[in-house]
């Protein structure tokens, strides 16, 4: 039996990804077990709302005030190509996306910029996007057509009723300051039954993220979310879920490598759920 400080060194001498692919111990041929053979994760439901759930509606303007309320087109006006969450968070979302959005569907990215996050190996029937940075969209190969607006600004989406067979939005539903309205436009151009997909973690601008946004909790910003669905159109099945456990099997389609999977998730620590819910009509 290797003694502990034997393996240690041999570690530090090879990298922890070289030592992991040198060894060919169990944690390898484990990660690089055919995919069948492995159990598939779910993500964990955190709440399934009911409609005596929802009180009235709490929250008034000054909940949607920000510490910076210049223009967001000149917040957003130099493009920005980075990802705003981890990899781990990423691979939780696109695994999420593979398994719940309709192939050949109709898909809405809302708040997209130059990456949609969606599986590289299924195709849609169509992927529109709206952004606040034309450059972004430009760059975003999965968009099929895109325009920059801010919704802030005006939240009427350019589409006819019943578009869409899902609306996506990831990581900019904290940004929102006319959430009502918005949501409702969503509603309008779902086809019916479609489904709207918020999904967040913990990090944000926090100078454009807005007020009620900043003074809540994880689990108040779920429930924020929650709210935004059913005071602003008639939605079913609304309820918030933490998809982080969806990582590991995201992760191992990203990466080729076992051992880069393995560390990769390993090293990777936001949080990451979705608010979502069905158009009824």
């Amino acid at each position: 039996r290797e003694a502990p400080t034997m393996l240690l060194s041999l570690a530090l001498l090879l990298g922890v990804e070289g030592f992991l692919a040198a060894r060919g111990g169990a944690l390898l041929s484990r990660a690089a077990l055919p995919r069948t053979h492995i159990r598939s994760a779910e993500a964990k439901v955190l709440a399934e709302f009911e409609r005596d759930d929802f009180g009235p509606w709490l929250y008034s303007p000054r909940d949607f005030r920000r510490i910076d309320e210049s223009l967001d087109f000149d917040f957003y006006s130099t493009p920005r190509f980075v990802t705003h969450i981890d990899d781990g968070a990423i691979a939780s979302l696109t695994e999420y996306y593979r398994r719940t959005l309709p192939a050949d569907g109709a898909i809405l990215d809302l708040c997209s910029s130059w990456i949609s996050h969606l599986p590289a190996e299924v195709s849609y029937g169509s992927v529109a996007g709206i952004g606040m940075n034309y450059r972004e969209l430009e760059a975003n190969k999965r968009l099929t057509a895109f325009s920059a607006q801010d919704l802030n600004f005006n939240a009427t989406l350019p589409y006819p009723d019943a578009t869409f067979d899902c609306v996506v939005n990831a990581v900019s539903v904290d940004y929102m300051t006319k959430p009502l309205p918005l949501f409702k436009e969503m509603h309008r151009v779902l086809k019916p039954g479609g489904r709207a997909i918020m999904s967040f973690s913990n990090r944000c601008f926090p100078t454009k993220a807005v007020g009620c946004w900043l003074d809540a909790d994880e689990t108040g910003r779920l429930a924020i979310v929650a709210n935004y669905f059913h005071h602003s159109a008639s939605w079913e099945g609304i309820r918030a879920l933490d998809i982080i456990p969806l990582k590991g099997e995201g992760m191992s389609r990203m990466k080729s490598n076992p051992a880069q999977s393995f560390m990769a998730s390993w090293a990777s620590m936001d949080p990451m759920y979705i608010v979502e819910a069905w158009a009824v009509k």
